[in-house]
């Protein structure tokens, strides 16, 4: 088979068609994007019938590709780290119902928060709902591993994990393609029952789950993903998982490896292998670019009897993710450093794009809200986010995908009224809607404003699943049709707007103010398209 140079996104897209998936499911979310985007403009994926449009959030990408699997058909599900929030509920239930058709959750740890509000680690959600995970060092285990969970899933029956961290998803090396295999045929579950969680089902399906987990770990001892390599130097011995184990072989380029190494690629983790590690060395370096999770199983509560160094000692940061240089710092080879940046350089902090309608929105809603103070307009996720930051400093909250609107309700419930927030159209569909809806109940006195931009803007221009529904939505959910307002947010609209504005703000009911323009930078790639075709 061929020899692709590609993504570690790319990576696990091109494995998992091969290993033969018939869909997958996603909400766009970097550093996870890539997946599902290689798969919408793969001709292979085409050809052979893969399903890969984009779900209206995690939850629902979740419960579809169990729908798939219901039928016996192989499915892959991506999202960042805190789409797998969104998911939880059937996150942690599917491993009790279990599979029919092999089902991998691909989810994108995003360790320093590049582009996210948590750095949470996976492996933790894993572990509490019981599900084998698989953690690659590199784009090829990465490949790899794509393909074979789907076979693992359906030997057990159950939902398997493949959790990567930003710098794999978004790095590139070469990646040596198997043998395609063929999608599965149709085929229902033989119990009927099987995902009926029924108290009597869930309970009889617990315990099967409860008694895989030997089958699990008996896996990820013998698993090529978990790799111990001996070694001389007996004063300490190196955990190191996922990519964390190229950092650590980064620093040892130009000398000898004398220390035991366990490289951990499979979950849970290898109990046998660590315990080997443990009796023949002094001391034991925990390298996880996350959380400290195998680092806490070693120490347990009281963290002591084992010397342990890692995250929890100060060995390596608490916070952030892992490098080259911290690892080289942890093995004693450099000094630890801050890097500062020099006075010469000035901070730049992210901006609007020229020319984009957010700005617009937010210099109307700026001047309508003068009149009452600062701090009463709530936001959401997406590059309307921005508005927190000068010169507009409009905004006062961005913690969920949906909470804009539900903050902006319990602050008027509060008695902070007007209360006002700004959520985007495709977060909006997201998870905004169920707020709207609590507003719409209890006629609480709130104005949202949806700036719509016909797109999810954030993670490159995806479409919205309220792309042309907005205003029908609203009256379906039962808006006053007199309350919902349509602007276009442009300098010269700017007085107009502000009056809209203005008025929504001193009615005492549920009003919306669509903001309705086109992502500038969508609009650039269409134009740019039409003259391509000319």
């Amino acid at each position: 088979m061929e020899k692709l140079l590609l993504l570690g996104d790319e990576a696990i897209a091109q494995g998992a068609i091969d290993g033969g998936m018939s869909g997958i499911y996603a909400y766009p979310g970097t550093p996870s994007t890539e997946i599902t985007e290689y798969v919408q403009h793969s001709k292979q994926a085409k050809e052979l019938g893969i399903h890969c449009d984009w779900s209206v959030n995690e939850k629902t990408a979740m419960e579809t590709a169990l729908g798939m699997s219901y039928a016996g058909k192989r499915a892959m599900v991506c999202m960042k780290h805190v789409g797998l929030n969104v998911a939880a509920d059937a996150f942690v239930n599917s491993a009790i119902t279990g599979v029919n058709g092999g089902v991998v959750y691909t989810v994108a740890d995003d360790p320093s928060m590049h582009s996210s509000q948590n750095e949470q680690d996976s492996r933790v959600l894993a572990k509490f709902a019981l599900i084998p995970t698989f953690e690659p060092s590199n784009q090829q285990e990465a490949y790899d591993m794509a393909y074979d969970a789907f076979q693992f899933s359906e030997k057990y029956k159950i939902p398997v994990m493949l959790r990567i961290t930003t710098r794999l998803a978004h790095s590139r090396a070469g990646v040596q393609r198997r043998e395609v295999k063929q999608q599965n045929i149709l085929k229902l579950p033989e119990n009927p029952l099987q995902f009926v969680l029924l108290p009597s089902v869930a309970r009889r399906n617990y315990k099967i789950l409860l008694k895989n987990q030997e089958a699990f770990r008996t896996e990820s001892e013998t698993s090529t993903f978990n790799k111990y390599f001996e070694g001389s130097d007996k004063s300490m011995g190196i955990i190191a998982c996922g990519i964390a184990y190229n950092y650590l072989m980064e620093n040892f380029q130009d000398k000898p490896l004398n220390f035991p190494v366990l490289k951990v690629g499979q979950y849970p983790v290898p109990r046998k292998i660590i315990n080997k590690m443990v009796e023949e060395n002094d001391s034991i370096l925990l390298l996880e670019d996350g959380y400290p999770v195998i680092e806490e199983l070693l120490k347990g509560m009281l963290g002591i009897g084992l010397n342990v160094k890692g995250r929890l000692d100060g060995t390596v940061p608490r916070d952030g993710e892992l490098n080259p240089t911290i690892v080289g710092a942890a093995l004693g080879f450099i000094q630890k450093q801050e890097n500062k940046i020099p006075e010469l350089v000035v901070d730049r902090p992210p901006i609007f794009c020229d020319g984009c309608g957010h700005i617009d929105m937010y210099n109307a809603l700026n001047e309508a809200m003068n009149p009452y103070g600062k701090g009463r307009v709530f936001a959401d996720i997406g590059c309307y986010t921005l508005g927190a930051l000068p010169p507009y400093s409009a905004i006062y909250s961005c913690v969920d995908m949906g909470a804009s609107i539900t903050m902006a309700k319990g602050a008027s419930d509060a008695g902070l009224i007007p209360s006002a927030c700004v959520i985007g159209d495709s977060t909006f569909t997201h998870s905004g809607i169920t707020g709207l809806l609590d507003c719409i109940v209890e006629k609480t006195p709130v104005t949202i404003i949806i700036s719509d931009n016909s797109t999810t803007g954030m993670t490159g221009g995806q479409n919205s699943h309220g792309k042309g529904r907005i205003i029908e939505i609203c009256k379906g959910c039962g808006v006053d049709p007199e309350h919902i307002k349509v602007i276009k947010p442009l300098h010269k609209y700017h007085e107009e707007n502000t009056k809209i504005l203005k008025a929504e703000l001193e009615y005492k009911g549920v009003s919306v103010v669509i903001a309705q323009r086109e992502c500038i930078q969508t609009l650039k790639r269409r134009n740019a398209q039409k003259f391509a075709n000319k």
